[in-house]
């Protein structure tokens, strides 16, 4: 049987906003404090679990993309717009303010506080 993916961990500079700025934007509870993560459970089993920087280097980024249905995305694109973030059409922020249409959906990239690259799709690329 392949591997599921549980749960990664996210580096940030505040685990509890970063993780509110996920769930407010896709409509999920409260981050739930586990140990030292802030802990985002998606729909799928899998959790994202923020945690607070361990040293002075800078965090890297991460890409996370999720799978969402049409009704979905227009409530997070909306909330996007509504909180006037600045949002992108490709992950190389070429396409400022477009969204785009692969493979018969949307998308769009935004990024995090931490500088983390949010993606939000309604059809999987393959």
């Amino acid at each position: 049987m392949p591997a599921r993916l549980d749960h990664t961990i996210v580096h940030s500079s505040d685990r509890f906003a970063s993780a509110r700025f996920l769930t407010e934007l896709i409509g999920a509870p409260e981050p739930k404090p586990f140990g030292p993560f802030a802990g985002v459970p998606l729909a799928n089993g899998v959790t994202l679990d923020y945690l607070d920087g361990q040293t002075d280097s800078a965090i890297v980024s991460q890409h996370l993309a999720f799978l969402v249905s049409e009704e979905e995305f227009d409530e997070i694109f909306g909330r996007i717009k509504e909180r006037e973030l600045a949002y992108w059409a490709d992950p190389m922020h070429a396409e400022p303010q477009r969204i785009n249409h692969h493979f018969g959906g949307r998308g769009v990239y935004i990024d995090d506080p931490d500088g983390h690259s949010i993606e939000f799709i309604t059809h999987t690329y393959v």
